[in-house]
């Protein structure tokens, strides 16, 4: 009877003389377990690694895209800010445009009637942007246009 252990291929490879090979058979398993152990351990070290690397990056979006949140906050409270400003001078460009309009109406007037054109016009009228009467607040809602 044969004193080997076990019927694997690396015991086939043996000499077959008595104890000796068992024992070589032995030592190579055993260092195959050392050998798989150290690298199983250098694989749960390489995914540990791996894990704290990506934790490390989902803080680092995370930060990143509450900055990115706010900077978009501030931009929709400026664009709000300047769209309501846009209707304002929407509306008063409407108001200065009716203005003009009636102005050359009345100019036509003048010039049908014969009267000089040349007449002496007072000075708001030349600056309609700086009107002759106080200034009342335009009710505009940033939706109107």
């Amino acid at each position: 009877m044969s004193s080997r252990r076990s019927s694997s291929p690396e015991s086939n490879t043996d000499s077959g003389s008595g104890g000796g090979g068992g024992f070589a058979a032995d030592e190579r398993k055993r260092k195959r377990m050392l050998s798989n152990r150290e690298s199983a351990r250098r694989s749960r070290a390489r995914k540990q690694q791996r894990l704290e690397e990506l934790v490390a990056e989902v803080a680092r979006l995370q930060a990143e895209n509450a900055q990115v949140q706010s900077r978009i906050a501030t931009f929709d409270r400026e664009f709000s800010k300047v769209d309501g400003e846009n209707a304002v001078l929407r509306a008063r460009h409407g108001e200065l445009a009716g203005r003009l309009e009636l102005l050359g109406s009345v100019l036509e007037v003048l010039q049908m009637a014969g009267a000089p054109v040349d007449i002496p016009i007072p000075d708001p009228l030349l600056r309609p942007w700086q009107p002759p009467f106080p200034m009342q607040p335009i009710a505009a809602d940033a939706f109107q246009f």
